[in-house]
């Protein structure tokens, strides 16, 4: 069986979905690997690289699209791509799969079967699998980096012979994956970090950081399907809103990570609330792509609100570009080993399996999964 990685063409985008180390582990299982010319050189991953690991590499890449009976990809593939691909064969990514109802149309009538990632059910043995966590967790180190960059003063507490440098304050809106990886790196680079959340079982993680957690007393809980957050009611917004406009008063750094799978993020930070922020202070929003937590913000570019910094970073995983594909990658390898007959070394796919229902968009020629049969 031949998978196939192209070179990702979204602006910003450095990853690539085969590395040289998971085609490798891919051909112990019966998978050759093949890239187009070029994938991997933003990673960091040169041709050479895949050559030496057994890697074939196209030179045109319509040839892997047409060739391969399954392609991997980091950002959603074209229609037009999909359409290159041989009936029948698997598509895998971050397919986006609320955000383009004619790309996901496109897919069912390539008639391949295309699995995206963002539908990855959260149980036990899928975690290898679960790459909305692994390129979160990169996000959130990356976001703080970042803001230290941008920032005009140092992270930790200084005592000089010249006088005592105050440690930053930074606040995380969001303790999930990225907001908890947030955390640590900010801890690390010697900040005093807080941080809210909506769903109550995330005070124990935060706190197991050395962060304060920023309570918001209601009767509500926030945890949703699948331990994500959910929409909040309007009594609760307005008491969390006033809660964070107290804490934005004492925050250098706001570092916001909410989403809702399928949703546009919930805007956390309306413009006015930035007045409460001193000049110099930044937000990095890292829901930019889907919205944003902050109203003002715009994906991919920087904001000055009254001195104020709002950046809009949607493509983090990209700045440590290497590592995100490595981890990609061994997602990638987890999803499709278990598809995989040991014996005739071909796709034996299962499809009433748990991780394969909840992952599939499409298959023969139609769109299947339920929560995109209505759109």
């Amino acid at each position: 069986m031949l998978l196939f990685a192209p070179k990702e063409t979204a602006p910003g985008e450095n990853r690539v979905a085969i590395t040289p180390d998971s085609a490798k582990r891919l051909a112990a299982v019966g998978i050759d690997a093949a890239i187009e010319a070029g994938a991997g050189l933003n990673a960091d991953y040169p041709d050479k690289l895949f050559g030496d690991a057994g890697v074939r590499i196209f030179a045109d890449g319509s040839e892997g699209w047409a060739t391969a009976d399954a392609v991997a990809c980091v950002r959603p593939a074209a229609a037009e791509d999909a359409a290159r691909m041989k009936a029948g064969a698997l598509l895998i990514g971050l397919l986006e799969p609320h955000g383009d109802k004619a790309r996901v149309s496109g897919y069912a009538e390539a008639n391949v079967a295309a699995f995206s990632f963002e539908f990855v059910p959260r149980i036990s043995r899928a975690q290898g699998m679960d790459a909305l966590s692994s390129q979160a967790n990169l996000a959130g180190y990356a976001s703080v980096i970042l803001a230290a960059e941008r920032f005009s003063r140092a992270f930790p507490m200084m005592v000089t012979a010249a006088g005592t440098v105050s440690p930053a304050r930074v606040l995380i809106l969001g303790a999930g994956v990225a907001g908890l990886q947030a955390i640590a790196t900010a801890r690390r680079l010697g900040a005093v970090v807080s941080a809210m959340d909506v769903r109550d079982a995330a005070r124990e993680q935060v706190e197991s950081l050395g962060a304060a957690f920023v309570t918001v007393e209601a009767e509500e809980k926030g945890e949703g399907t699948g331990g994500y957050a959910k929409e909040m009611s309007d009594d609760y917004k307005r008491r969390q809103a006033a809660k964070l406009r107290e804490t934005l008063s004492r925050t250098d750094i706001c570092i916001t990570t909410a989403q809702i799978p399928g949703r546009p993020a919930p805007v956390l930070l309306p413009s006015d609330m930035l007045s409460a922020m001193k000049p110099g202070s930044i937000v990095v929003d890292l829901a930019a792509s889907s919205g944003g937590n902050c109203e003002v913000s715009k994906n991919g570019e920087t904001v000055d609100v009254g001195g104020v910094n709002v950046i809009g970073a949607s493509d983090l995983p990209s700045a440590v570009a290497q590592d995100a594909s490595n981890l990609y990658g061994r997602n990638v390898l987890n999803f499709l080993s278990p598809l995989m007959d040991a014996d005739t070394k071909t796709f034996k796919i299962d499809w009433e399996d748990e991780i394969v229902a909840g992952a599939l968009l499409t298959r023969d020629g139609a769109i299947v999964h339920p929560s995109l049969k209505g759109e």
